[in-house]
C-alpha cells in the first residue's frame, strides 16, 4: 500500500512539473508579473501622487514600454521591527507574452531597486505566475 501511494505521489508531482496546458485560441502563454509598491516609511506617506507619476515616467514605463496596469491598493505587512504597517500602495501588473518568470524578474529588478533607493523603502513585494493572455 505504501509503495502504491509513493508511486501516485510521484505521478502527481510529475504532472505538476509538466508544461502548462495549451491556451485557448486567441490567447498565448505569458508570465504575469505583480509588484507591490508601498508608499509609506516610518508611519508617514513618502510617495505622493506626483512622486509616483514621476517614478512611472522615469523608471517604470521605460522598463515596460509595451504596456502595464497600475492599481491603487491598501497594503499591510510586518516590518523588520515586528510592527504591523498599513499603507496606501500601488500594484503594478505586467503581462509578458512568451516571457519566463526569470526574464520578468530581470526586468523588474532595476525598477524595484530604484524605488527602494529613491523612497527609502525596505522592499517591493513581487509575485509571478503563468497564465494565458490575449490582446
Amino acid at each position: 500500500m505504501r509503495r502504491t501511494g509513493s508511486a501516485l505521489l510521484l505521478l502527481l508531482l510529475g504532472a505538476c512539473a509538466a508544461a502548462p496546458p495549451a491556451c485557448p485560441p486567441g490567447l498565448q502563454q505569458s508570465t504575469v508579473l505583480e509588484a507591490f509598491f508601498g508608499r509609506s516609511s516610518a508611519g508617514r506617506e513618502v510617495v505622493g501622487d506626483a512622486d509616483w507619476a514621476r517614478f512611472m515616467d522615469e523608471v517604470v514605463t521605460p522598463a515596460f514600454p509595451d504596456g502595464l496596469s497600475v492599481l491603487d491598493a491598501a497594503g499591510q505587512w510586518r516590518g523588520r521591527d515586528g510592527r504591523i504597517a498599513r499603507e496606501r500602495s500601488k500594484l503594478l501588473v505586467v503581462a509578458l507574452p512568451g516571457g519566463t518568470p526569470t526574464q520578468a524578474m530581470e526586468r523588474l529588478a532595476p525598477v524595484a531597486a530604484a524605488y527602494r533607493a529613491r523612497f527609502a523603502q525596505e522592499s517591493v513585494m513581487v509575485a509571478t505566475r503563468q497564465g494565458c493572455v490575449g490582446f
